[in-house]
Parts: structure tokens; C-alpha cells; sequence
């Protein structure tokens, strides 16, 4: 079961309100969260700032740190000390992205990226000029320059991730002088979306069970905020629907192949990773989170489809990551092109415990905007509070795989 108190609250009146600090819009009707099908769930006119942060958020976060309140303080000051959220930065573009194979320099890529997303939630947060002009001419900069994304089937990744990172930089630059935004959403529309369309699709040319959920879900995640930046409704339904309905290993029933009723009171779903490694599970958090982020602040409930399969696939990678046993399932799947025989037979310790900025921005939309009783999410939130962002986690690909900074975004 999953056990919650009973508070009524509309969706759009959820989305208007800046945790208790501005007052709640009027509302709209809720796109229907419950069911399948490829009906359109794009809004007729799309919210802006609009995907990992509403304007609701921002202005959570502005009033709560002028105030020193925490856990936002806590969580502005570990944004603050980012060396990347510094504008001193100076952006570093490339015509040709490369990840995977001979002359990778696709770090080049998400270290600017973070520091164009960090310095606009500075911006965003606090007002400051320097750090407004720092994310706009890191974002022109790149605009200006890239043209390809390429290597092995890493592209994919690269395009995908990064896809829907530089979007939400973008995103919160809307409307700021001197941002080229329609020179910005071309790049995304001829350099970003043909790779997430053509993995989706056609899973370079391997069987549909042989790439993990991750790579469905970032190029699912950038084919998402690529159509909220653009304004594209035919893009935004092309990511709900996969996600809903898609055929590869990121859509939702896929992603969580296996539910357990009732496990010491709590529903648990077991994630597509978790025989493979606690590091990549812990991605898939990240990566789908993001995607119900985005949706929800276009008044999709993403969250809850499929009777809160996300919510019990999240509470069962932080138990286990928490130090708990949790049920497991043999997983099978078919690999290659040929789609040969694969099984995980036991759940994976390898990276169990492992930090990433993952957590907060699903608690507190489980518990404390619908305010459903989530322990394992409360305990593994608090472990890692307040969190970071890219270049607090390490200096490899894996510690940009998420935005981060949840506590400062987050907290209600």
C-alpha cells in the first residue's frame, strides 16, 4: 500500500503556488494521468519558466534565501561555492562534440553547460547581473558554434543527456537581453532532437531490450524539454507518449518491471538497472524524475501514471541504497541485434550507497506535495541534503549526469 493523509489539491493549483508564498492562480484542467493511448497531452499554450523550475519554484527559492531560511540557504550556499556557478566563467564551444570512440571531448561540453545552468539559477535566485550576462554568452557561445554531436553509440547519451540540460539552462534565460533564444532552439532542433528521435526509433540498429533505461529516458527527457522550449506540442506528446507507451527499456512499465505489494507496508517496484549497478539505478532516478519534473510543470502528472509506478520504483533503489534488502526478480532481456539471451539473477552492490543529486526533487514532490508517507525517499533525501550540482560529485561524466541543486529548488 501507500499509505498518505488525505489533502485534496488540484494539480494546476499546485503548480501556481510557491510553497505557501504566492497565491495560488486560477486553475486549469488536469491532462489525464491515469491513462494510455497517444491522445494529445501538450498544453494549448505552453508555461514559461517550464521545466525543472516554475516560476512558482524561483520565487520559493528568492524569497526563502533572502530570508536565510533553510535548507534553501544551506542549498544557495553549496550553489554559491560551485566553482561553476562563478561568472568569471568563460565559455569554451566546439563545432563537433565528441563522446565515445577516438578524440572524445564531450566534457568541454557538460562543464560549460553546468556553468551556463548554475549561473542562470543565480540569476534567477538573487538578481545578479554578472551572472545573467555569464549564462546568456555561454549559451550564445555554443549556439553560435555547434554543429554535430558524433562518436559511438555514446552519441546517443551525449545527445540526450545534454539535450535536456541545455534546454532547462536555456529555459531560465528566456526573455534575457541579448540571449539569442531562436538561434539557440535551431541548434537543439538540428543538432539535439535528429539523435534523440533516431535512438528512439531505431535503437542504433540493435534489438529493442538491449540498451538500458537510460538511454531511452535522456533522449525521452531532451525530446521533452526540446519541444517545451520550442513551443512544439507534436514533440512534447512524441516524449509522454513513450514514456507511457514507448517500446524500449525507458517507458514506465519497462523501467519497472516488477512490483511487490506490501513489503513492511510500503509498495516497491524493482528498477530495469538494478542487477546491473546502484550507480546507473540512481541514474534512471535522475533521468525519470526529471522527465515528471518537466511534465508536471506543464500540467501533465507523470508522477502518478500507472498508479505511482515511479514512486514505488524510487522508494525500492533508496531502500536498498539506504543499506535495506529488498525483494529481486531474475531479469532477462535480449542483446546485441541478434537479441541473445541475457538474465541478472541477484540485485547488484556494486556503487550501492552512492551519491547523486537525485533525491529531493522526488521527495518533496511525494511527500510534500501530495504529502504521501515515502521513508525510504525521506531517509536518503536527508543523507545527501542539501544538494549539489555538476562538479560537486566528481570530475567524470557521471557526476553531470543531473542539474542537482534539489534542496534549493525543492524544499516545501
Amino acid at each position: 500500500m501507500s499509505r498518505t493523509n488525505a489533502h485534496p489539491i488540484s494539480r494546476r493549483g499546485l503548480l501556481r503556488t510557491a510553497g505557501g508564498l504566492a497565491a495560488a492562480g486560477a486553475l486549469g484542467s488536469t491532462a489525464t494521468a491515469l491513462t494510455g493511448g497517444t491522445a494529445s497531452a501538450a498544453p494549448a499554450t505552453f508555461a514559461h519558466p517550464g521545466m525543472l523550475h516554475s516560476s512558482g519554484d524561483i520565487n520559493r527559492a528568492k524569497v526563502r534565501v533572502a530570508a536565510g531560511n533553510d535548507p534553501w540557504l544551506s542549498g544557495w550556499n553549496r550553489l554559491t561555492a560551485n566553482s561553476h556557478s562563478q561568472s568569471t566563467w568563460k565559455a569554451n564551444p566546439k563545432a563537433t562534440i565528441i563522446r565515445g570512440g577516438t578524440g572524445e571531448n564531450y566534457g568541454t561540453l557538460y562543464n560549460d553547460l553546468h556553468a551556463a545552468y548554475q549561473n542562470a539559477l543565480r540569476w534567477k535566485v538573487a538578481g545578479t547581473t554578472a551572472n545573467g550576462d555569464c549564462a546568456r554568452d555561454i549559451l550564445n557561445a555554443w549556439s553560435a558554434t555547434l554543429t554535430t554531436v558524433t562518436g559511438n553509440a555514446d552519441r546517443f547519451l551525449a545527445a540526450g543527456i545534454y539535450g535536456w540540460q541545455f534546454a532547462n539552462a536555456a529555459e531560465l534565460m528566456r526573455g534575457y537581453s541579448g540571449f539569442d533564444l531562436a538561434r539557440f532552439q535551431q541548434m537543439m532542433l538540428n543538432v539535439f532532437y535528429p539523435l534523440n528521435n533516431d535512438f528512439l526509433v531505431n535503437h542504433n540498429g540493435a534489438c529493442i531490450t538491449n540498451y538500458w533505461a537510460n538511454w531511452d529516458l535522456c533522449n525521452m527527457a531532451s525530446i521533452m524539454a526540446i519541444g517545451i522550449l520550442c513551443d512544439d506540442g507534436a514533440k512534447y506528446d512524441q516524449a509522454v507518449n513513450y514514456f507511457k507507451n514507448g517500446a524500449g527499456n525507458g517507458s514506465i512499465a519497462h523501467a519497472v518491471p516488477f512490483l511487490y505489494g506490501n513489503v513492511a507496508g510500503y509498495d516497491l517496484g524493482q528498477w530495469q538497472e538494478s542487477g546491473r549497478d546502484q550507480g546507473h539505478t540512481t541514474m534512471g532516478m535522475g533521468q525519470m524524475g526529471a522527465i515528471c519534473e518537466m511534465a508536471w510543470s506543464q500540467g501533465t502528472d507523470l508522477y502518478s501514471y500507472d498508479s505511482r509506478r515511479f514512486m514505488k520504483a524510487a522508494q525500492y533503489v533508496a531502500k536498498y541504497n539506504l543499506g535495506n534488502d529488498v525483494p529481486y526478480t531474475t531479469y532477462s532481456w535480449g542483446t546485441g541485434q541478434s537479441c541473445a539471451y541475457s538474465e541478472q539473477t541477484v540485485i547488484s552492490s556494486d556503487s550501492r550507497g552512492q551519491a547523486r543529486p537525485v533525491w529531493d526533487m522526488i521527495y518533496y514532490h511525494y511527500a510534500r506535495r501530495l504529502y504521501l508517507d515515502v521513508p525510504y525517499l525521506a531517509s536518503i533525501g536527508a543523507n545527501g541534503r542539501p544538494e549539489g550540482g555538476g562538479g560537486d560529485y566528481g570530475t567524470t561524466s557521471g557526476g553531470f549526469d543531473q542539474l542537482g541543486f534539489g534542496t534549493l529548488m525543492y524544499a516545501k
